[in-house]
């Protein structure tokens, strides 16, 4: 059965994420309001269902005898991208490969070489192994931070709708529930703009389905039973509603 995160589970992601080594489960505990054992069994949970897979040293390794850190962009064929990937891993020296959903530089390989001669060598198994280095360049820093959508409500930076205020200073989101019969269903946002259904005035600024949030984007599909926030800077245009067949409501952001 698919584990679904809570609100506790996602406080407990966002201070692990930020120092897994020195947070405790009291830490954690005092700061969500529950006892230690709580968060201890949760975390349980979250690694059995695979939600942790691991946690990881941060470790310098310039200060290591001078070692030199590359990240390597990579194109490899698509039907062959995961295979690659686990090739690449196994070359000695690399330490961590992202798979990206994308046709060309689809592979971001981070190696540790003893020197440079030693990261020309990995360079050359990446590229025997069948793999198009598109770039590389020295690793001099790396910062991470937890997820921001998981802090508390008091720390969480403002949403794109809110700082629209800023950047418009007028305005107002309105919500739609996409109808089975409207004209925008199934399309992605940037077909829908060229057919006219979404005047370039407007901004779609959040899709909620099935109680998940999506960022939109051009690609963004719309479905049947979507909520889809939009923006507009004046009144809303007739296209824009005939397009959505459903009455506009206000919605709780207003600008």
């Amino acid at each position: 059965m698919t584990y679904r995160p809570d609100e506790i589970d996602r406080r407990i992601l966002y201070y692990l994420g930020g120092n897994a080594r020195d947070t405790s489960a009291p830490m954690i505990a005092e700061e969500v309001d529950v006892t230690p054992a709580t968060v201890r069994n949760r975390i349980t949970q979250l690694e059995e269902h695979g939600l942790i897979r691991g946690y990881h040293a941060d470790i310098d390794y310039e200060s290591l005898n001078g070692k030199v850190t590359t990240q390597f962009t990579c194109t490899a064929p698509v039907s062959k991208r995961s295979a690659l990937a686990n090739e690449a891993l196994s070359t000695p020296g690399v330490i961590h490969v992202r798979e990206l959903l994308a046709g060309k530089e689809n592979l971001e390989i981070t190696a540790v070489g003893e020197d440079t001669t030693d990261v020309n060598r990995i360079a050359q198994q990446l590229s025997a192994a069948g793999l198009t280095i598109d770039r590389e360049g020295i690793v001099l820093d790396e910062t991470f931070q937890p997820y921001h959508g998981f802090a508390p409500e008091e720390d969480r930076a403002p949403s794109a709708v809110t700082d629209f205020q800023t950047v418009v200073g007028g305005g107002e989101v309105v919500e739609f529930t996409v109808s089975e019969s409207a004209e925008i269903a199934r399309l992605t946002l940037n077909e829908a703009n060229e057919q006219g259904l979404l005047p370039d005035e407007v901004l779609v600024v959040g899709v909620e389905r099935d109680g998940d949030h999506i960022t939109p984007n051009g690609d963004t599909r719309i479905k049947p039973g979507d909520l889809v926030s939009v923006f507009s800077p004046e009144a809303l245009p007739e296209p824009l509603v005939t397009a959505f067949d459903s009455e506009p409501r206000p919605s709780n952001e207003r600008l």
